[in-house]
C-alpha cells in the first residue's frame, strides 16, 4: 500500500465544519455531515462497516465535480453509492459517500428503435423495466434486488442476474459512460479507446500477452479489473473496461445502456433433482436448449409449502416465445431433455412471480441456518463473504462437493443457490465473526476456498464484485504481476488515491472493519423476549444485513413493508435504515447517546408498527418490537409525549368512560369544534383528525342486557364453546362488530362465550356477562401500550389478562380475537413480552381469528351468499402474523369475489392520530387503499376488519367499511340486508 492510499483511508486530522461549509457553499443538492446521515451510511450489504466524514446527495454531474474539488482539497476519499446492497464492502468508506439516489435517479431517454437508454447512476432498475416494457424491451441483467439496486450500483459491480445465461452481465449492456475522474476530468467511455485517460493505452500495449493469457475463460469473471476489455480484438472498450471497477477509478454522472426484446411470455420449467450436485451437473447440458434462465435451490432454502415438485433440489428454467404456447412448448422440451426425478411447468404469471420470490428472497433466507435438530436451539447466522464465486458451468457439480467437503472440516454450514447455468454460486455461512478465534477460521477459510476456486478454473467474484471481502486474495487468482497491473490502471486514474480506497486494489484485510466488532460482547438487558435470537437484542438487530427489501417503492402483490420508506423516500426511515441507527446505537461511536438518542428517536418515530417487516423482509426484521422496546428504555424515568398517556393508554379512559355513563357527553364534546380542538392539543393529536366516539352501549353492556333479555337461556348450537375476545375497539368503539361475530358464530353452531372478570371465575355460557360489574377487571392484550412503549404497564395488564384467563387456558377453549392488531398482539407481543410466563404461550396458541374459528370448529356450516364484488385492504397485522387463508376461504364460500388491496391504511391504531404524522398516514392510505375503494364498482363491499383501517376510511374516502363478521351476519338476513349503510352502531 502507498503511504498515500494509507492517508486517504483513514482521513487524519480533516476539520468537519470546513469540508461541511465549503461543501455547501459548493452544492446545490444535498449535503449532511450529521449523525443520523453517517449512521445510516456505515455498512452495505457486506459484513463490513467504514464510518463516513458525510453524504452528498448531488443533483447532478456539475455537483459530483464540485464535491470531488472540496474533497480532494481536503484530502477526504469518496465513495459513490447507489442502493448500497453491494455485498462485499466496496459501498462503504470513511470520506463522503455520493447518494446518488436521491436527485440523480432518472431515466432520461430511451430510443426503442436503437433499443438504448440514458440512464442516471441512482435510476433503480425497475424504473428502467418499467419504461422499457411498453416498448417490448427489457434490460437484460436483472439481480434478485432489482427494485431497489440501481444502475450505477449494477455498472459498479458488473451485475448479472437471473438471465445472464441469455443476456449476459451488465458489461454486455453497457454502451457508453459519462465519468469523472478524481482530477475532474469529464470523460465519455466508449470503444476504440474513447475517453481513455493519457497513459492507459500504452499500459494496455506493453502488456498485450499478460491480458491475453492472465484471465480465466468463464461468462461470470466479475473478479478484478477488466482489462482485457481493452485488447484490440475486443475493440478496445474503455465503457466495458470500467463496468466492475467500483468506483475506484471514476465517478459515473450518466450512461447509455443497451436494451433487448422481452419475449412476449414466458413458462417456468421447476426440474427436480435428488440433491444440489446433481442439478448442478445438469444444469450445463440445458444451455444448448436457450433458455432465459437456469438457476438452482436446494431444499434447504425452500419452505415445505413451497408447492415444488418433489426432490432435494431443483432448477428454475425460463423459456419465452412470441407466444404462451409458444413458450409452454419449449419449456416442456426442457423437461423432456432433462432427466429428473419430477418437473412442474407453470405458464401463470402470478405462479411465476411466486416461485421466482422464492428465488429472490434466498439471500435473506440464506443467513438464518435452521438448528441442526429439535431442541438445538435457536436458528444460526449465516454471513456472506463467499457470497458469489464462479466456476465454468461444467465443472459446478465437482466443484460443489469440493466445496461441502471443506465446509465440513472447518466445521461450517451453508446453502448454496444461484445462477447454476453460469456456474455462479450464492452461498452465506455461519462464520463466527465476533470472536478472534471465529474471525481467524474465517480468514484461513476463505484462503482456502479461494485456493478451490482458482482449482476449478473459477472467479473468486462471479457477480457481486471483489470490494473488500476478496480483493486481497486476487493474487491467488490472478498472480502478482497481472495484481500489480491493477494497481497501475489505479494510478493512471486515480494518482491521489481519492476514488474508494481499499477496494480492489491495495486493500484492506478481509478480516480488518467488520461490522460486528463495535456490538457490546454481553447481552444487552431488555423487556422483549427476542426467541428467534437467543434472547440477545444484538443478535436482533445483526438480522438486518442490508437487502434493502424494504427500499422498493412500490408494493408488490399483498406486500406491506415498508410504508413510511414509500412515503417518505427517505432512508431513515426505511426498516433497514432504523436498523442501522440501532446498529450505531448499540456501538456507540456515531450515535453516542444509547438508548437517549434523539436521532433513533426520530426515525423510529414514523414506523408505523406494522409488523410488516416481520414476514416481507426475507430476514425477519421486527422493527415495531424494536421500536416498542427502544421507547420503553428512551422514556424511561421522563416525561413522554401526550400521545402516549393519550392513545397509549386509551383503554383505561374508555373503561372510565363506561364505569360512569358519560359516552353520549364524550361524543357531544367532542362535536364542539373548540372542545375538541382543545383535546386535541392537550392529548397530542394531530388536528386534522376527527376523534372517534365511544358507543353509548358498549359490547359487554349488549351481552348483558341481551342475557338478561333470554332469562340465561341458550342461544347457541350445540357446537364446540369459543371465547370471543372483547378487544378495546370492539367493546368501546364498534360493538356492532362483535354482536355481528356473536350472530355468525351462533347460526354456525358455536356456543359463545366471554371471558371471565373475575380471577378463577368458571368459564359459563352467560355467567361472565349476566353478572357484569363496573369493578371487575378487563382482559386485555395491551396493545396500546406495547405500541407506545409502556412496556411495564403491558406487562402488569398482560400477566392480570393471564390470571383472569386461567380457566379458559385450562378448558382448552379457542379464543377468537375480531381486532387483527389485538390478535397479532396476543400471537406474538404476549409470549415475547412476557417470556418467563409458561401461560403465555398457552393463550397465544388459542388465538383464533373469526375466520379460523370458523373454519376449524364448523367446518361444515355454509355461509350465507352475499355475492358482491369486495375491495379493501388486508389488515398489515394480519398479513404480517395471522395469515388470511381462511379469510380467503371464507370469502370465497360466501361469494364475495376479488382481491384486497396490500400495503398499509396508514391510520396503524395510534400513529396516524398523533401530531404531526398525519401527511405520512395519509400518503400510505393514497397507496393503494384510497385508489382501490375510489375505482371499486358501486356495488363492492368495502371490507376491513381492522378499527384502524375503517376509521381511515370513513375520514379520508367518507365511506363506510366493514368488518366480515358484519357482512355475513347481514347476509343471513338476504341481499337486501347487505348494503353498504345496513348497520350501524
Amino acid at each position: 500500500m502507498t503511504d498515500t492510499g494509507k492517508r486517504r483511508r483513514e482521513t487524519p486530522g480533516v476539520d468537519g465544519a470546513a469540508l461541511a461549509a465549503e461543501l455547501r457553499a459548493a452544492v446545490r443538492g444535498t449535503v449532511d455531515l450529521g449523525t443520523t446521515a453517517r449512521a445510516l451510511h456505515t455498512m452495505d450489504a457486506s459484513n463490513y462497516r467504514r464510518v463516513p466524514l458525510g453524504v452528498v446527495a448531488p443533483r447532478d454531474g456539475d455537483d459530483v465535480a464540485a464535491t470531488l474539488a472540496v474533497c480532494r482539497a481536503h484530502g477526504v476519499p469518496v465513495v459513490p453509492r447507489g442502493g448500497g446492497t453491494s455485498i462485499a464492502g466496496q459501498a462503504t468508506g470513511t470520506g463522503v459517500v455520493l447518494d446518488f439516489t436521491r436527485h440523480m435517479n432518472r431515466l432520461l431517454s430511451l430510443d426503442p428503435g436503437s433499443r438504448t437508454a440514458v440512464v442516471q447512476p441512482g435510476l433503480v432498475l425497475d424504473r428502467l423495466q418499467e419504461a422499457a416494457a411498453r416498448q417490448g424491451l427489457r434490460f437484460g441483467p436483472d439481480p434478485s434486488t432489482h427494485a431497489r439496486c440501481t444502475l450505477g450500483g449494477m455498472i459498479g459491480n458488473n451485475a448479472c442476474g437471473s438471465h445472464s445465461v441469455a443476456w449476459g452481465t451488465t458489461a454486455d449492456s453497457v454502451r457508453e459512460l459519462s465519468v469523472l475522474t478524481a482530477r475532474g476530468e469529464a470523460l465519455r467511455a466508449g470503444r476504440s479507446w474513447q475517453g481513455a485517460p493519457q497513459g492507459l493505452r500504452d499500459l494496455v500495449e506493453g502488456e498485450l500477452a499478460l491480458l491475453r493469457t492472465g484471465y480465466p475463460a468463464l461468462p461470470r469473471r466479475i473478479s478484478g479489473y477488466a482489462l482485457d476489455a481493452l485488447l484490440p480484438e475486443k475493440g478496445a472498450d474503455v465503457a466495458r473496461f470500467l463496468c466492475g471497477s467500483e468506483g475506484t477509478l471514476g465517478v459515473l454522472t450518466e450512461a447509455v445502456v443497451g436494451l433487448v426484446e422481452a419475449p412476449r411470455a414466458t413458462a417456468l420449467a421447476v426440474l427436480a433433482y435428488p440433491d444440489e450436485s446433481a442439478a448442478a451437473e445438469a444444469a450445463a447440458g440445458l444451455l444448448p436448449l436457450g433458455p432465459l434462465t437456469v438457476e438452482g435451490m436446494a431444499a434447504d432454502l425452500v419452505p415445505p409449502s413451497a408447492g415444488l415438485p418433489r426432490g432435494g433440489a431443483w432448477l428454475f428454467v425460463e423459456t419465452g416465445g412470441a407466444s404462451g404456447a409458444e413458450a409452454r412448448a419449449r419449456a416442456q422440451s426442457v423437461v423432456r431433455a432433462a432427466e429428473v426425478m419430477d418437473a412442474l411447468v407453470v405458464t401463470d404469471p402470478a405462479g411465476q412471480r411466486a416461485l421466482w420470490r422464492l428465488r429472490e428472497d434466498a439471500a435473506g433466507a440464506a443467513t438464518r441456518i435452521p438448528a441442526p435438530g429439535p431442541g438445538s436451539g435457536t436458528d444460526t447466522e449465516a454471513w456472506p463473504g463467499w457470497e458469489d464465486c464462479a466456476v465454468p458451468p461444467a465443472r459446478l457439480g465437482a466443484y460443489l462437493r469440493d466445496f461441502r467437503r471443506l465446509l465440513a472440516e472447518y466445521g461450517l454450514r451453508g446453502a448454496p443457490y444461484g445462477h447454476f447455468g453460469d456456474g455462479c454460486i450464492h452461498v452465506r455461512i455461519d462464520f463466527d465473526l465476533v470472536t478472534p478465534g471465529g474471525i481467524a477460521r474465517f480468514r484461513r477459510f476463505s484462503q482456502d476456498l479461494a485456493a478451490l476456486v482458482v482449482s476449478h478454473g473459477g472467479s473468486l467474484s462471479g457477480e457481486h464484485g471483489d470490494g473488500q471481502a476478496r480483493a486481497e486474495l486476487l493474487p491467488a487468482m490472478y498472480g502478482p504481476e497481472l495484481v500489480a497491473l491493477f494497481e497501475r490502471a489505479k494510478d493512471l486514474w486515480d494518482p491521489d488515491g481519492l476514488l474508494n480506497p481499499g477496494m480492489l486494489v491495495r486493500p484492506d484485510r478481509l478480516d480488518e472493519n467488520l461490522r460486528f466488532a463495535v456490538l457490546p460482547r454481553e447481552p444487552v438487558e431488555v423487556a422483549f423476549g427476542y426467541p428467534a435470537d437467543g434472547g440477545d437484542f444484538s443478535a436482533a438487530v445483526r438480522r438486518c444485513v442490508g437487502v434493502a427489501k424494504c427500499r422498493t417503492t412500490t408494493v408488490s402483490g399483498d406486500a406491506v413493508m415498508c410504508p413510511s420508506f414509500r412515503a417518505t423516500g427517505e432512508e431513515e426511515h426505511s426498516t433497514r435504515g432504523r436498523a442501522r441507527l440501532l446498529h450505531e446505537m448499540l456501538a456507540g461511536e456515531v450515535v453516542t447517546d444509547g438508548w437517549r438518542s434523539p436521532q433513533v428517536r426520530d426515525a423510529l418515530d414514523l414506523c408505523l408498527s406494522c409488523k410488516g417487516c416481520r414476514t416481507d423482509c426475507p430476514v425477519g426484521v421486527d422493527m415495531a418490537t424494536y421500536k416498542a422496546e427502544f421507547l420503553h428504555h428512551h422514556y424511561a424515568g421522563r416525561r413522554r409525549p401526550a400521545a402516549h398517556y393519550a392513545m397509549g393508554r386509551l383503554p383505561v379512559w374508555l373503561r372510565a368512560v363506561d364505569r360512569t355513563r358519560t359516552a353520549r357527553l364524550v361524543g357531544a364534546l367532542a362535536s364542539v369544534g373548540p372542545l375538541a380542538a382543545l383535546g386535541r392539543r392537550l392529548g397530542g393529536i394531530a388536528p386534522e383528525r376527527d376523534l372517534p366516539r365511544p358507543a353509548v352501549e358498549t359490547f359487554s353492556r349488549w351481552w348483558a342486557r341481551r342475557s338478561r333479555e333470554q332469562g340465561g337461556r341458550r342461544t347457541s348450537g350445540a357446537g364446540a364453546r369459543v371465547v370471543l375476545w372483547p378487544d378495546t375497539f370492539t367493546e368501546h368503539f364498534t360493538p356492532t362488530v362483535g354482536r355481528a361475530a356473536v350472530r355468525v358464530l351462533e347460526a354456525a353452531g358455536l356456543t359463545v362465550v366471554l371471558p371471565p372478570m373475575v380471577r378463577g371465575e368458571a368459564v359459563a355460557d352467560d355467567g361472565p356477562g349476566r353478572r357484569l360489574a363496573a369493578r371487575r377487571a378487563r382482559v386485555c392484550c395491551g396493545l396500546t401500550y406495547v405500541s407506545t412503549g409502556q412496556l411495564d404497564h403491558a406487562r402488569t395488564v398482560q400477566r392480570r389478562t393471564l390470571d383472569l384467563m386461567e380457566p379458559v387456558l385450562a378448558a382448552g377453549l379457542p379464543v377468537v380475537v375480531l381486532e387483527p392488531s389485538c390478535a397479532a398482539a396476543l400471537r406474538t407481543d404476549l409470549p415475547e413480552l412476557l417470556h418467563d410466563d409458561p401461560r403465555a404461550p398457552r393463550l397465544a396458541a388459542a388465538v383464533v381469528t373469526f375466520a379460523e374459528a370458523l373454519e376449524r370448529y364448523a367446518p361444515d356450516w355454509t355461509p350465507p351468499r352475499v355475492d358482491r364484488p369486495v375491495v379493501g385492504q388486508t389488515h398489515c397485522h394480519q398479513h404480517a402474523v395471522l395469515g388470511d387463508a381462511a379469510d380467503r376461504g371464507l370469502r370465497a364460500a360466501a361469494g364475495l369475489t376479488g382481491e384486497l388491496a396490500g400495503g398499509c391504511c396508514g391510520l396503524a391504531g395510534d400513529f396516524g392520530f398523533t401530531r404531526g404524522h398525519y401527511e405520512v398516514s395519509t400518503a400510505c392510505a393514497e397507496e393503494q387503499l384510497l385508489p382501490a375503494v375510489r375505482s371499486a364498482p358501486g356495488d363492492a363491499v368495502v371490507l376491513a376488519d381492522g378499527f384502524s383501517c375503517r376509521t381511515q376510511l370513513e375520514q379520508l374516502a367518507g365511506r363506510r367499511a366493514r368488518h366480515l363478521a358484519e357482512v355475513l351476519a347481514q347476509g343471513l338476513d338476504g341481499p337486501e340486508g347487505t348494503g353498504e349503510g345496513a348497520a350501524g352502531r
